[in-house]
């Protein structure tokens, strides 16, 4: 068997990075087009210029909302209108994986720069394509990883709380599914198995989410950068970026592509569909009493959702809840690489006892 580890081409995390970036940047040329999401085209662009408009020059172009092919293709038709020499995407998950898409189909380099620590999407070689509407449709697989990702934490720590709270919930998913393709031989993202290289990042992502996350929330409540923040924004982005990527996906994100399908679910985060899943897979892999207590126990305490409520689904019927888990366990899905038999009836069981367990913790607090 051949395992691989892939890797961006360099990651600079720290308070104030972003003045180092147009520096970064000449490594791929002189001009490039900028894709920033809205909210940071309107609050946060003044803060980015001068650290890249004094080294290269620039095309701005705000993000029209979803990761679909229709926004990628006017993108791609915009990067050679303009000749430029790299992408940069500037702002959260779905602006960041649709600049990496359009700089594939360009067969540009592309410069990852989020201005939230919410997903694990910023150091991999993969796009979550979605349709217009916010469906999950497909993952799109890039030929590299991003050349640049540069983290600036004071930006991250002036985010509202909840994206980094939700970037927990999706990196306290590698672990679990990294674990699972470990003990099943099961293949990555790069279609190989994976490394110890890898598995090591992962539990190293989950165990330092249980040592400081609590403290992490803490110093972005009070918008100030400390080392506990710093170590979050790093299991975040790059420790949960390689575990999922170069360790491999399992029950969580599957469930969580599941969970796209329900209307009521696309107004919450992705780390917070994911967390639901993660805690779903926990009864569907029968792990222990103990490792259940631990995981729930993290949930609460920074803040992620333990029931289906928590995602927008209090009233949601059965019928609905087995469409998600229909969707959960379709040919292709990463579900199917966990050690257990999978199935619809068994994946809606699993969904059922995480809410249930969520709501008798939260009768009992």
């Amino acid at each position: 068997m051949i395992s691989t580890t892939i890797f961006p081409g360099r990651y600079v995390q720290g308070r104030n990075a972003r003045h180092r970036l147009g520096r970064e940047l000449t490594r791929f040329g002189d001009r490039g087009l900028v894709l920033c999401d809205p909210y940071v085209n309107d609050h946060l662009l003044e803060e980015f210029k001068p650290g890249m408009e004094k080294d290269v020059k620039i095309t701005l172009e705000v993000f029209a909302g979803e990761c679909s092919d229709e926004e990628i293709g006017r993108l791609v038709k915009m990067v050679g209108k303009e000749k430029s020499g790299f992408v940069v995407a500037l702002g959260g998950g779905k602006t960041i994986d649709t600049a990496k898409a359009v700089a594939h189909e360009a067969h540009l380099p592309v410069a990852v720069v989020p201005t939230i620590a919410a997903t694990d999407a910023p150091c991999s070689a993969l796009s979550v394509i979605y349709t217009p509407e916010g469906e999950f449709k497909r993952y799109l697989f890039l030929r590299r990883n991003p050349d640049l990702v540069l983290m600036d934490t004071q930006i991250i720590a002036e985010a509202p709380v909840r994206f980094l709270v939700s970037g927990m919930g999706d990196a306290l998913a590698t672990w679990f599914e990294a674990e699972s393709c470990m003990k099943k031989y099961a293949p990555n993202m790069t279609g190989d198995i994976g490394s110890m290289s890898a598995y090591a990042l992962a539990k190293l992502c989950y165990d330092t989410l249980l040592k400081y996350g609590i403290s992490a929330r803490t110093a972005c409540e009070a918008r100030v950068v400390t080392p506990a923040l710093e170590k979050i924004v790093e299991a975040n982005t790059l420790l949960s970026g390689l575990g999922f990527e170069s360790g491999g996906l399992a029950a969580s994100h599957a469930i969580h592509n599941g969970l796209t399908l329900l209307e009521p679910t696309h107004s919450y985060f992705h780390g917070e569909k994911v967390a639901i899943g993660t805690l779903a897979s926990l009864f569907l892999t029968d792990k222990s009493w103990e490792v259940i207590r631990e995981v729930y126990g993290f949930c609460e305490s920074v803040g992620l959702p333990t029931t289906l409520a928590g995602i927008g689904l209090e009233k949601v019927s059965d019928t609905h809840l087995m469409r998600v888990a229909e969707a959960s366990c379709a040919e292709g899905e990463t579900i199917h690489n966990e050690l257990v038999t999978v199935t619809p009836e068994k994946v809606f069981a699993a969904l059922k006892a995480a809410d249930a367990e969520g709501r008798r913790r939260m009768k009992q607090s």
